[in-house]
Parts: structure tokens; sequence; C-alpha cells
């Protein structure tokens, strides 16, 4: 049968070893075996972590900010802005006031007058009137009479020197030392360089360069085969070891873990949902429906038929204390306006001590105070009603 004429098996790729085929789905199923309950674990702490964030963490976190805010930040900020900030501000201007402004003054009033006065404008006086007329009294002697002495000085000296000196120590090294040195010592030297040494030094230069070039090439020749030995003995094995047997194994093994990881978990998703899904069913809807039927109702009967009326009767109660407060203070009121009156009289406006408010509508006058209680309109016997100053 020709086997290129049918399918290749199931997980056979082209190019890969049949180590490699037959090692990747055993290796696959204990991988499995063995990554399903570290998965589960894993998507189980997962799904705890983002539950206990939400429900835990953030409104922990969210109240530590505003504890935070409100037992450390906003007292810093009170501080920093009532006690702290006036401190400095205090503690500045006494700054300048103790330690810096004595110094300004000292410095403006004493030291830069005592320097301009003391020093200074007598350091210019005895410059402009003294220091430079003797400078240039010495430059017009030096210029008039010592520069010539000195050039004829330093020509003779010069002369001298040079009659003296330097011309016969010039004649001895040009006519002495020069040519007792190149005819006596540089060319015996040279002759005996190209004469002697330089076939001598060539001889022994190519002699040294002969053995140094049999040692060079003895040692590529030893370092070829050690070479060849190694590669042969050592690196091909190895290398054929790892790319044949470690590498796809090594390779598999990854692989049957990203595989496993993923399979383990559609598995752990799989049983999460029909966990949840029998929670739904035996927990979820069990109270939802309790709520719903029994405790919607409940409460609703308790908000009409007993939070409602209580609230009506307290509110009808507070208004009706109200108005009784109100009128018992404007019958004390009144009470006390009538006792005045007996008592003082009201016959004259400027010596009535009473307080006045503003009277009620009368037929004489246009105020309208609605809180104020209606007077009569017919006064009593001997009773005038005060005018308004």
């Amino acid at each position: 049968m020709d086997y290129g004429k049918h399918q290749a098996p199931q997980g056979y790729e082209p190019g890969e070893s049949i180590l490699t085929t037959l090692i990747r789905i055993p290796v696959r199923i204990v991988v499995v075996v063995l990554v399903l309950p570290v998965r589960m674990v894993w998507d189980a702490l997962a799904a705890l972590w983002h539950a206990a964030d939400r429900v835990l963490l953030r409104p922990l976190g969210r109240a530590l900010a505003w504890l935070l805010d409100t037992l450390v930040l906003t007292p810093l900020t009170w501080l920093y802005a009532w006690v702290l900030t006036p401190l400095g501000k205090a503690a500045s201007w006494l700054a300048v006031a103790l330690l810096l402004r004595p110094w300004i003054g000292l410095w403006r009033y004493v030291v830069v007058p005592v320097a301009r006065y003391g020093i200074a404008a007598p350091a210019v006086w005895l410059y402009g009137a003294v220091l430079t007329p003797l400078g240039h009294g010495l430059r017009w002697i030096g210029t008039a009479l010592l520069a010539p002495a000195a050039r004829g000085i330093g020509t003779g000296l010069t002369w001298l020197f040079t009659t003296l000196f330097v011309l016969p120590v010039a004649g001895l090294w040009r006519y002495v030392v020069v040519p007792a040195v190149r005819y006596g010592l540089i060319v015996p030297v040279v002759w005996l360089y190209g004469a002697v040494l330089t076939p001598l030094g060539l001889g022994t230069a190519w002699v040294l360069g002969q053995l140094w070039r049999g040692i060079a090439a003895t040692g590529r020749g030893l370092g070829i085969a050690l070479a060849w030995l190694v590669m042969t003995l050592l690196v091909a094995p190895v290398s054929w070891t790892y790319r044949r047997i470690l590498a796809p194994i090594g390779r598999e093994i990854a692989a049957a873990f990203e595989v496993a990881w993923r399979v383990t978990g559609y598995v752990s998703r799989a049983v999460g949902r029909a966990l949840a899904t029998i929670a739904r069913y035996l927990i979820v809807a069990p109270v939802s429906w309790a709520y719903r039927t029994v405790c919607t109702p409940i409460g609703h009967f308790v908000r009409d038929s007993v939070w409602a009326p209580a609230r009506r009767a307290a509110a009808e109660t507070g208004r009706a204390a109200r108005a009784a407060l109100a009128s018992a203070r404007e019958t004390v009121r009144q009470a006390r306006r009538d006792a005045w009156r007996a008592l003082v009289g009201s016959t004259d406006g400027a010596r009535s001590r009473e307080p006045q408010g503003i009277p009620a509508r009368t037929l004489g006058s246009t105020t309208t105070v609605p809180s104020a209680a209606q007077a009569s309109e017919t006064p009593l016997l001997g009773e005038k009603f005060v005018k308004q100053g």
C-alpha cells in the first residue's frame, strides 16, 4: 500500500519524528489530569477575589479613604491653614524684624557710610592727588634717564659676553668636538653595523622564523585534531540528543500545558456555570419568590395601613400643637399689652414705654400683618389708639 495516498494519522504533522507523535497524546492526557485541579482552584480563587473586591475591598477602601480624609487630611488642612500658616507668617515676621532688619540697618547706616567716607573717599583722594603725580614723575624719570642708561649697559654686557664666552665655546664645538665625534666614533660604529652585525642578524632572524613556522604548523595540526575529536565525540552526540530528543519533548510538554490550561479552563467554567445554576434554582429563586410574594405585600400593607396613617396623624398633631402654641403666644401677648395699658395708660404716645409692634390693620391703617390679631374696630370706653412714631 502507498502510505502517501492515504490521510496522515490524527496529530501527526509533516517533518515531525515518530517519537514526537508517540509521546504527544499520553503527555497531554497526563498534563490535563495534573492541571485540572490547579485550574479549578485558580478559577475559584479568582472568583472569590473578584467577589471580595466588589463586596468588601472597594467599600472598605472608600470607607478608609473617607476616614483618612475626615480624620487626617481635613484636620491637617485646617491645622496648616489656620495654625501653621499664621505661625509661619509670625515667625517669618519676627525673623525679619529681629534678625534681618538689624543687619540691613547696620550695613546701610554703619558699614556703607564708614566704607564710603572713611576708606573709599580718602583712598580716591590719595590716588588722585598723591599717587598719580608721583607715578607720572617716576615714569618720566624712567623714560628719560634710566631707559637710555639701561640700554647702553645692556649693549656693553652683551658684546662682552659674546666676545669672552660664546665665540670660544662655538669654535671649540665646531672645530674640535664635532670632527672628533664624527670621524673617531660614528664612522667605525656604522662600518661595524653594516659589515658584521647586519649579516649576523639576518641569519639569526631566518633561523628563528623557520623554527617559529614549524612550531605554528605543529600547533595548528594539534588544534585541528583536538577540535575534530571534540566535535565528533562530544558536540555531535549532545547536539543530536538535544535536537532529536530533548527539544521535541520540551515543545510537546509546553504545548501540552498550554492545551491543558485551555481545556481545563473550559471544564472549570462549565463546572462554575453548573454550580451557579444550581445555586440560582435552589437559593436565589426561592428567596426571590419569597421576597416578591411574601415580603413585598407585607411591606406594602405595613406602609399603607400602619406607617402612612401614623405619619399623617403625627403631622396633624404637630400642626395642631403649633397652632395651639401660636394661639397661646398671641393670647399672652394681648394680655400683656392690655395689662400695660391698664397700668400706665396709653393717652400720650411719648410717655408710653410699652414696646409697640406693628398693629393690625384698622379702619385708618393700610398696614397688613398676616400674623397679627385683628384689632377691635370699636374702642373701649376711654381708650385711644397710640399713634405709631
